[in-house]
């Protein structure tokens, strides 16, 4: 009852974000069912429906990558003191989360089948003069367990990613002593060459340990069972304002490498639907997965740099506080802006293929392009406010000290401006590198 209420008793922001939630799942089942729709008013072109099957982890992928960001900002399931005296510990919050993102994903593909089969004609009659009948396959049965099949896949994934990404860590590192193979360590109580006994048994055999404490025996020899456990090291959220990311030579390999395999592909120009593609496009979407990734494993060292240029030169306080800023939150908002990044470079490149009247954009094209781009952006945003959680401490102290409510408002716009100033140029130059080939 009260796992209900705390879901129920969300703020209207956190509502929104269910829906946008639920909005994606929709838009990805219903790319599913037309999939299905195009499987079965085309059986003899078995290659094509696959493609067309493949085409959509994109948009899944997005909508998982949405999910996740909802479910980490979300107020209701974070643990506080207290809910574990209520059975609300941190295995139960994160089933609860794992819960709401189960039911926004399912609302969503209930959407999208209801949708679905009202465009097909199954509920009324065929709308807008059946316009969608083509792809839709309307007037042929609908097999029930591959509808359904594929209605499930969104809300399980999604399911899955959430529980696994939020289940409950132990904050300590765990201990794991190293183990040292010494041939001529004597066992505590056992006689040396003179015969007088070392010390007491071993604590694991009932006595006391051996030694003073420190690891050694009266002989001086080294006792493996006291070496002290490796330090863990700290992950890559985890680091301190002054440790930039790691990754970026490789990321920017990465993104080299990609635009030089587009570039290549570019000699023979694809023309790409949403169902056919020539044989050089393997090589053409190589290349922009591996920009796509350059991109995205680039951009959280490009934010801690641009973090670290906006303190140069004799910085204020204002300058000051948003360049520590953004290094310190570099690794959390650098992911998804590189993905948005990437997104509206694709957007680009695709822009210029369909720029000719026989490649006209598709509803399914389009829509599969909604979805990307709006998960994209949302995801974005939302990490923004995760971020905004985590600095909510630290604001609090700087109002307590004295700073000036319109200082740390400043801050936050200049952050934002800076990142604006730096990832949108560059993200133009690669999508006008990517997309020269296409025009030549």
């Amino acid at each position: 009852m009260l796992d209900l209420r705390l879901t129920r008793a969300a703020r209207p922001a956190v509502q929104l974000r269910r829906l946008l939630v639920a909005a994606a799942s929709a838009g990805t089942g219903f790319l599913l069912l037309s999939c299905l729709g195009y499987a079965l008013k085309h059986p003899e072109s078995a290659s094509a429906g696959a493609l067309r099957l493949a085409w959509c982890v994109v948009p899944a992928a997005a909508t998982v990558y949405l999910a996740l960001a909802v479910a980490r900002t979300d107020p209701g399931t974070r643990p506080r003191p207290g809910l574990s005296a209520l059975g609300l510990g941190p295995a139960r919050l994160m089933a609860v989360s794992a819960l709401v993102t189960a039911l926004s994903t399912t609302l969503g593909s209930l959407l999208a089948l209801s949708l679905f089969l009202h465009l097909r004609g199954d509920l009324t009659g065929l709308p807008f003069d059946g316009a969608a009948a083509s792809f839709l396959a309307a007037g042929k049965h609908l097999p029930r367990a591959a509808t359904l099949t594929l209605l499930a896949v969104v809300p399980g994934v999604t399911t899955v990613a959430v529980a696994v990404a939020l289940r409950p860590r132990d904050p300590r590192p765990p201990a794991r002593p190293q183990r040292r193979y010494l041939p001529f360590v004597r066992q505590a109580g056992a006689p040396d060459a003179s015969g007088r006994a070392t010390g007491a048994a071993p604590a694991g055999a009932g006595g006391t340990l051996s030694g003073d404490g420190t690891g050694r025996t009266p002989g001086g020899v080294i006792d493996p069972r006291f070496t002290p456990p490796p330090v863990a090291k700290p992950a890559d959220d985890d680091k301190g304002p002054g440790d930039p990311p790691a990754g970026l030579p490789w990321a920017v390999a990465l993104l080299a490498a990609g635009l030089t395999a587009q570039a290549y592909a570019g000699r023979t120009p694809p023309a790409p639907t949403f169902t056919t593609f020539p044989a050089s496009t393997g090589l053409f979407l190589l290349g922009w997965l591996l920009t796509a990734l350059g991109l995205v494993f680039a951009a959280p060292g490009l934010t801690h740099l641009c973090g670290r240029l906006l303190q140069c030169a004799r910085p204020g306080a204002l300058r000051l506080l948003a360049g520590r800023g953004l290094m310190a939150e570099a690794t959390r908002i650098g992911r998804p802006l590189g993905i948005l990044c990437a997104v509206t470079a694709a957007g680009y490149a695709m822009t210029t293929l369909y720029r000719a009247p026989a490649r006209a954009l598709g509803p399914l094209s389009a829509l599969g392009a909604l979805v990307v781009t709006g998960c994209a952006f949302a995801t974005l945003l939302t990490v923004a406010v995760e971020t905004r959680q985590h600095r909510a401490e630290t604001t609090t102290a700087l109002l307590r000290l004295g700073a000036p409510t319109r200082v740390l408002r400043g801050a936050a716009a200049l952050r934002a401006l800076v990142l604006l100033a730096f990832f949108t140029p560059l993200t133009l130059a690669i999508a006008a590198l990517a997309a020269f080939p296409l025009t030549r």
